[in-house]
């Protein structure tokens, strides 16, 4: 199986918490990281329906590599 790659960022699948730190080092918590990603990505209307379109269900643990790609492609590399 292999991986895309964008500026060194790896698109790949990655538990909600693992992408939210890559986003946000700095958080207190995986959890205020977590929180953090998904005020981001609930604000940018055209991610939420690509999101949707690629079948994300907001109570999943992780993100598969499509949703990281589109993620990646909205929000730039982390």
């Amino acid at each position: 199986m292999t991986h895309k790659s964008i500026d060194n960022f790896e698109i790949r699948a990655y538990g909600k918490s693992e992408l939210a730190l890559c986003y946000f080092p700095t958080a207190s918590t995986a959890h205020a990281a977590v929180n953090h990603l998904m005020a981001w990505i609930n604000r940018c209307k055209e991610i939420r329906q690509a999101l949707e379109i690629v079948g994300y269900q907001k109570t999943a643990k992780f993100f598969t590599p499509r949703e990281v790609g589109l993620i990646v492609t909205y929000l730039g590399c982390p």
